[in-house]
């Protein structure tokens, strides 16, 4: 999978964003006890804001990033079950690293619930460090950083 093939969404993949996120985050319902917050996301504005990419044709994955003064914010990742294990979330997280370096970020920041255990495992994985662990209103998150003066992932 090259760069190349990552693109902004556009109003006619708005249902397709909500139909991968739903798909991504519905089996952490009864884990975690409540909707995961990117399954409450206003999926228009954020296509309609430039802040979601995606992949696929059609969309089996996809990222939702805000570009914040001194990092780049990976609000949500999402790969469609179907296409798990394909390196399709790789390409992802690489991609958006790439475009921090881009847009003049020296890092990239994200979050997690803390029962989703095996996004904490990729995260860790590939370079992301662990800030800190905070509750914000019913959600347990941990929140992640890596910093960019590192060489990419490979």
């Amino acid at each position: 999978m090259t760069d190349a093939l990552i693109r902004p969404a556009v109003t006619a993949d708005v249902p397709a964003v909500k139909a991968v996120i739903d798909a991504a985050f519905h089996p952490y319902i009864e884990r975690i006890g409540l909707v995961p917050a990117p399954m409450e996301a206003d999926h228009a504005a954020n296509v309609a804001a430039g802040l979601v990419f995606v992949t696929g044709d059609p969309v089996r994955g996809l990222v939702v990033v805000v570009p914040e003064a001194d990092h780049l914010y990976l609000d949500a990742i999402a790969v469609h079950p179907d296409a798990r294990g394909t390196g399709l979330g790789r390409a992802l997280l690489r991609w958006v690293e790439a475009r921090a370096r881009q847009l003049g970020r020296p890092e990239v920041r994200l979050l997690t619930n803390a029962m989703m255990w095996e996004n904490q495992k990729l995260y860790e994985r590939y370079g992301y460090e662990v800030v800190e662990r905070r509750a914000d209103g019913p959600y347990d998150r941990i929140h992640y950083r890596k910093v960019l003066n590192a060489p990419p992932m490979g």
